[in-house]
């Protein structure tokens, strides 16, 4: 039973973590958006203040089903890996 229990703990860290990484990796995005947008804006000479007040009040781009499917791919790999990694050594 208290395995059970120490499990269900480590889910849900695991879950705060899955959060923290899909939240942190939204913000990132939208920075480079931005980035990409102002650099954009400066390369085709459309400085006036209305394009960069426009720029820097964008809000923050909602994070896509295909970015929150991609992320947790890469989580579902790592989480594989690092199992293998534990079966490897519990079997040494």
């Amino acid at each position: 039973m208290a395995d059970i229990a120490a499990q269900d703990i480590e889910t849900r860290k695991a879950d705060v973590r899955d959060r923290l990484i899909l939240a942190l990796y939204a913000q990132l995005k939208a920075e480079r958006e931005t980035r990409e947008a102002l650099e954009y804006v400066i390369r085709h000479g459309a400085l006036s203040p209305e394009v960069l007040e426009a720029i820097a009040n964008d809000p923050v781009p909602v994070v896509s089903p295909d970015d929150i499917a991609a992320v947790e791919r890469v989580v579902t790999l790592d989480a594989h890996r690092r199992a293998r990694t534990k079966q490897g050594r519990d079997a040494t």
